[in-house]
């Protein structure tokens, strides 16, 4: 097939989102989709500890985190098409690979392989976000990116045990590898590439590392890297254990697919509610209101925890505003992060998606490890979590919450 040149590709701001969103549901769909058939992926492959069949997704998770250090850099070199297809290419291949495997060690093994080679499709859509936008324009892009995305947690659960109840679990990994192939397609025609010759960078072990540590310790930028990753966590911590609280301790049976949905839909709601007011507002005063709200439901969280334990109509309501907050922290978080590094979005975007990744990876498995039958770890993780999250925006602000920084005029993007 002949090479597609970035001018003769033309798309419309909509399908932009669009198209990145599908990019980052797809490793949102390699885990979400797995919740309902933890059980019956545990029975298959004999395992025995309830806790051990989280790994399923957990080792998914943090393989990503690790896997985000890469493709950045290579992404500023090669430019950002490249390093899409790769990864859908990687996808489509390890999933179908996944259908046919018959020891559990080995599935793990080739799900972590699966998490690394495919980060790309998680840092590439910043960067290329921030190649076109930036402040508080990029924020509204990211959330409204984050709304189509996010409504994956919402079917994901629901597709999976469809899947599994008609051709059993061993299918959904080869729907995952017809996603993968839709999503290659659509990006081979209709995507163009964004990076600017001026801002590719070469292949330079020292510039990439001084690039990254830059990215990473930018003052403005540190407290939103790791306080995401923090609150990010919860949500990880949330996705681990979902189904042992759903079905072990409220005992949902059937429902979990639809309620575990109906919670995770609210943060697509919050994305889109955030994507018209971030422009009016600022992202620094939406997500700095937003991370107090989530501090105090949270505490609501953990009294309840003591006052209703095992009552499902005080930890749903909860749960869902939890959730919803997130809608106006993660993109805005990302946003203000990334808006100090224009020429080094790749690697900028690489060292921050590994550090949002694998840090709230690590804290979603301990916090899925610590369930011990009942809600309470997992209502004081959310409580924890967010008052360091909030005690690292102070570092990066300075102290001072609710300011707005004002950016030069939007650049015209290179988008017909």
């Amino acid at each position: 097939m002949p090479k597609r040149k970035s001018s003769d590709i033309q798309i419309g701001p909509r399908e932009l989102v669009g198209l990145l969103a599908l990019m980052m549901s797809l490793n949102a769909l390699a885990i979400d989709a797995m919740l309902p058939l933890l059980d019956e992926i545990a029975r298959d492959l004999a395992v025995v500890d309830g806790n051990r069949r989280q790994l399923v997704v957990a080792v998914y998770t943090i393989a990503m985190g690790i896997g985000c250090l890469v493709p950045g850099s290579f992404a500023d070199r090669f430019g950002r098409r490249p390093i899409i297809l790769t990864a859908l290419a990687a996808y489509c291949t390890l999933s179908l690979v996944t259908a046919f495997l018959t020891d559990f060690e080995v599935l793990l093994w080739v799900r972590g392989l699966t998490g690394v080679v495919c980060a790309g499709l998680m840092v590439t859509p910043m960067a290329i976000v921030r190649d076109l936008y930036e402040g508080d324009a990029m924020a509204r892009l990211m959330s409204l990116v984050s709304a189509v995305f996010i409504t994956v947690p919402v079917v994901a659960p629901s597709l999976g045990a469809a899947i599994a109840l008609v051709a059993g679990w061993r299918f959904i990994f080869a729907a995952l590898a017809m996603m993968g192939g839709i999503a290659a397609v659509w990006v081979w025609f209709r995507l163009p590439e964004t990076l600017s010759e001026k801002n590719r960078q070469h292949i330079d072990v020292p510039v990439i590392l001084r690039n990254m540590k830059i990215a990473v310790l930018n003052r403005q930028a540190v407290g939103y890297v790791f306080g995401a990753a923090l609150l990010m966590g919860g949500v990880f911590g949330y996705v681990n254990s979902a189904q042992q609280l759903y079905q072990d301790f409220f005992g949902v049976g059937t429902w979990f697919p639809v309620l575990f949905g109906g919670t995770a839909a609210m943060m697509a709601i919050s994305s889109l509610v955030n994507s018209r007011i971030v422009m009016r507002f600022g992202a620094r005063r939406v997500s700095h209101a937003g991370t107090l709200m989530f501090i105090v439901v949270s505490a609501t969280q953990v009294w309840s925890s003591y006052a209703h334990p095992g009552n499902i109509y005080w930890f749903l309501p909860l749960m869902s505003v939890n959730l919803a907050l997130i809608g106006f922290l993660g993109s805005n978080f990302s946003s203000i992060a990334m808006q100090p590094f224009s020429n080094i979005a790749g690697a900028a975007s690489s060292i921050q998606t590994f550090f949002r990744m694998f840090g709230a990876a690590m804290v979603g498995v301990v916090i899925g490890q610590s369930y011990d039958g009942t809600a309470l770890p997992f209502a004081w993780s959310l409580l924890g979590t967010s008052v360091m999250a909030l005690i690292l925006v102070l570092f990066s602000e300075r102290g001072v919450l609710f300011r707005r920084l004002h950016y030069p005029p939007q650049k015209t993007v290179p988008l017909r």
